[in-house]
């Protein structure tokens, strides 16, 4: 279980792309947002602007670029034109304020940033988006000449992705061209991607995921891009029947949210050949709601930005086992060992560690944490996996959010699972509160359908809730307190944040005041 090592040919240089699409069918659609599109021609030409304004500015290769933008065409192209000159990049979360996007830039070292607005002092120099377009192409083409840039190579820092610092202060994940054509070659061949394929863009672009699988997944295939910006529940059906995209990438807050759209919606959906969850698992109540009611597939996988996106995912040519994360990626290996590193039998819990050409280079300029976490070529990821006989992977939980109470395990996910059963749950999650006694014990925060608004509702909600795990789990699992909030919060990738339940616990009255700003 957990390895799927076929061969991926057919290497790519994501700087030869633009020129590549271009010279096959210069007129075919490559990526477009709101305010426009490229033909491959029109991508090409952009890229070569950009780059030749990036090299203006200053940049050299081996430099890093920041983009402090929000979802456009214009960061996709700025990517390709910092790599073109040999220069990594950093995309920075465009909420996170001043300070917190200063502090990024400056561990990153960051030569300059390009952004669309007047953001504060950032650090570094800025430069404005719209001076990409700015500098003719064929100046780029007189530096490379010149040897003053040259492309990035195989082994050269592509990208730097921020965790998202729930743990400490953000760090700077260290992915290489190799990464990125290891992966996005691994979902090209899983998800047998073509030309004929369409990715709707909704995740950000300063994550791994909207980048990689996103965005360069299908561009190297030779299809298309269709980026939407910030998603809406509300717009979103609108959007897939009017782009008719083949595919799109979303994590469990989202499909929480359509799950929750009026019945009576039947949207034009047969386009989509699949979608994907990732950033947390999704309970398979929640995936057959929204299989039935919207018959598009979903394929759970598992990855960390650590492993350039993915290292696991259900099939679509064969068993889906949802509630699993499926088997591992082409070109990766995945373990779940024990204490000591070695691995556990099929159906015993443990560790998940993986190994492959998609793990990281490491941690910029932390090489202590790089070697907590790279041990003998094994990234260990802190989360709790089991296979079954098949090599399907299921994630427990993470290490971190495991709840010791009187000197038993609990694994929040086994009590979110149960509560996701009840139809009126849209979601749920579960964190320890200090006991003085016991040391932990659960408490369970949920947020409802519509329908169950109102205190008499919520009440009743509450003890249905009980009722349920009092049916359903073991006593000392059972949640001691069950907190309905209008929406649970999210951190900036859209992963519930725990860490802010945890801190709303000696404060009961502050979610009342501050619920709202941690909307998705």
């Amino acid at each position: 279980p957990g390895e799927h090592l076929r061969t991926v040919e057919n290497r790519m240089r994501f700087i030869d792309l633009p020129s590549a699409r271009a010279q096959r069918d210069p007129e075919a659609p490559a990526l477009r947002d709101d305010a426009g599109s490229y033909t491959n021609r029109g991508f090409l030409d952009a890229v070569n602007a950009a780059a030749g304004a990036l090299a203006a500015a200053g940049v050299r290769r081996g430099d890093v670029v920041g983009l402090l933008l929000p979802n456009r065409r214009e960061l996709v192209v700025a990517l390709f034109a910092a790599w073109a000159l040999g220069a990594a990049v950093t995309p920075v979360n465009p909420v996170l304020g001043p300070a917190e996007a200063r502090y990024q830039l400056e561990d990153a070292g960051a030569r300059l940033v390009v952004t669309d607005e007047d953001r504060g002092t950032l650090g570094v120099p800025v430069l404005a988006v719209e001076r990409l377009s700015d500098t003719p192409g064929d100046a780029v083409r007189a530096k490379v000449a010149a040897g003053e840039n040259g492309p990035a190579a195989e082994h050269d820092l592509a990208l730097l992705i921020y965790t998202s610092g729930t743990t400490g202060r953000p760090k700077g994940v260290m992915l290489e061209h190799a990464n990125l054509d290891a992966m996005t070659a691994g979902f090209v061949e899983w998800f047998g991607l073509t030309e004929a394929d369409h990715s709707l863009l909704v995740l950000p672009l300063f994550h791994a995921n909207g980048i990689v699988l996103g965005t360069l997944s299908a561009l190297r295939a030779g299809g298309q891009v269709s980026i939407v910006g910030r998603f809406s529940r509300d717009r979103f059906f609108e959007d897939v029947q009017r782009l008719r995209p083949s595919y799109f990438s979303a994590v469990p807050a989202i499909y929480a949210m359509l799950n929750g759209l009026p019945e009576g919606e039947a949207p034009d959906v047969s386009s989509v050949r699949f979608a994907v969850c990732g950033a947390a698992p999704m309970p398979r109540e929640a995936i057959a709601r929204f299989e039935g009611r919207f018959g598009i597939t979903i394929v759970e996988g598992y990855g960390l930005s650590e492993t350039t996106t993915a290292s696991t995912i259900n099939p679509l040519a064969g068993p889906r086992k949802p509630g699993t994360v499926g088997l591992a990626l082409p070109g990766q290996r995945v373990l779940v060992v024990d204490a000591e590193g070695a691995p556990v039998p099929a159906g015993e819990r443990g560790e998940v560690v993986i190994s492959g050409p998609a793990v990281m280079r490491g941690y910029l300029n932390r090489p202590e944490e790089t070697a907590k976490t790279l041990v003998n070529g094994w990234l260990h990821t802190g989360d709790i996996g089991v296979f079954d006989d098949e090599g399907y992977l299921s994630i427990v939980d993470r290490i971190k959010d495991m709840i010791i109470r009187g000197g038993e395990n609990i694994y929040p996910k086994e009590i979110e699972n149960a509560l996701y059963t009840h139809p009126g749950v849209v979601e749920a999650a579960v964190v320890g509160r200090a006991h003085p006694v016991l040391g932990e014990e659960p408490i369970a925060f949920v947020a409802l359908t519509p329908d169950a608004a109102g205190e008499a509702a919520e009440a009743r909600m509450r003890d249905e809730l009980r009722a349920l795990g009092e049916r359903e789990l073991a006593p000392f699992k059972r949640p001691v307190e069950i907190v309905v909030l209008p929406a649970l919060p999210k951190n900036p990738v859209g992963k519930i944040d725990k860490p802010a339940l945890r801190v709303g616990l000696p404060a009961r009255a502050w979610w009342s005041r501050a619920w709202g700003r941690f909307r998705l």
